[in-house]
């Protein structure tokens, strides 16, 4: 385990690169931004350029907040299945929330041409497949939340969970098989994942969500380490294990739920995130691992969104695939540095 010394200098030089990122974000894309001018308008100022001024306020800042929520909110979700399970691999997806998240936008999308075309313009708009993307989250949460209070086996909660997204992705296969080009196309870029075109409303409701979902992370962080060592453990120091594996599952449904509502099923971050945490803070403590993780997350989701922007260029790459393609061969070679 590192010194404290390490720790708070690790907490110092994390933190910078995090507000790095944060102003790097907003100043690049395809229209550079200079530095003061990006201060100048954060701090109620005006911009020399009213162009750039409203790029700011209307695009780039509420898609770096954007990011932040969605960095933050996987990796602590990501963390919290981890140490529930003690599985490495288990992400904050592992529970069939994003399967329900996408069978519900699936049936908007791909099965729009059974509904009336007035319902169907209805559910189709931003806010018809966020309520839809959430209402299949839902539904997946609630029967994962019956199957967890039946069930005294934290194994088989993650098999119900992925057989929950097995169900739902064949249901999903079979809409797909009958729907027409237009429809794959606008179900295929919902699933790439986005940070943009959220209006301040949207960003306010996912950030309470958040706030929330990391209160339920925060008040459970001394259960989490008791876990650490087992279920016979934690409940030996006098533990009620039930009640805990609630608030968490509770937790990260939230977190992943609303964060797949309102920017889609985002890989990588979540399974990634806590292992970088992990090998570089040198800890298992969950108290700091929590606000390392937190910081991590939201500095690579800012730095994905960076190179998804493709400075100088308009072209604008999936945000599901930078994370994917950027941040995988970062964990392989972490974890090969690791073993060496």
């Amino acid at each position: 385990m590192a010194s404290k010394q390490t720790i708070y200098a690790l907490f110092i030089l994390t933190g910078i690169g995090f507000l790095s990122l944060f102003f790097l974000n907003i100043s690049l894309g395809s229209v550079t931004i200079p530095f003061e001018e990006i201060v100048t308008s954060l701090t109620g100022g005006q911009a020399s350029k009213s162009t750039w001024e409203y790029i700011i306020i209307n695009y780039r800042l509420p898609k770096a907040i954007t990011a932040i929520m969605v960095g933050m909110g996987l990796s602590i979700s990501g963390l919290l299945m981890q140490t529930l399970f003690r599985n490495p691999l288990a992400g904050p997806y592992v529970l069939g929330l994003s399967s329900g998240a996408s069978l519900g936008v699936a049936f908007v999308i791909l099965g729009a041409g059974l509904m009336p075309s007035f319902l169907a313009s209805i559910l189709l708009s931003s806010y018809g497949i966020v309520l839809a993307s959430t209402f299949g989250s839902a539904v997946v949460l609630l029967a994962v939340l019956i199957v967890a209070q039946r069930l005294r086996d934290t194994a088989a909660i993650l098999i119900v969970g992925l057989m929950f997204g097995s169900f739902t992705s064949a249901i999903v296969s079979t809409l797909t098989y009958f729907s027409t080009a237009d429809q794959l196309q606008k179900f295929t870029f919902w699933a790439m994942g986005s940070l943009g075109n959220l209006s301040w409303n949207s960003i306010l409701i996912l950030t309470v969500a958040v706030v929330v979902g990391m209160g339920l992370s925060l008040y459970s962080i001394k259960a989490l380490n008791a876990l650490l060592l087992g279920e016979n453990y934690a409940k030996s120091m006098g533990l009620n294990f039930n009640k805990t594996r609630f608030i968490i599952i509770l937790a990260t449904s939230l977190l992943a739920g609303s964060i797949t509502a309102y920017a889609g099923p985002i890989a990588f971050i979540g399974l990634a995130v806590p292992h970088i945490a992990k090998l570089l803070f040198q800890t298992s403590n969950h108290q700091i691992l929590f606000w390392s993780t937190l910081l991590i997350g939201a500095s690579m989701m800012l730095l994905c969104d960076v190179i998804s922007q493709m400075p100088g260029y308009e072209t604008t790459l999936p945000i599901n695939a930078v994370t994917s393609l950027f941040g995988a061969p970062i964990v392989i070679w972490l974890l090969v540095r690791k073993r060496r």
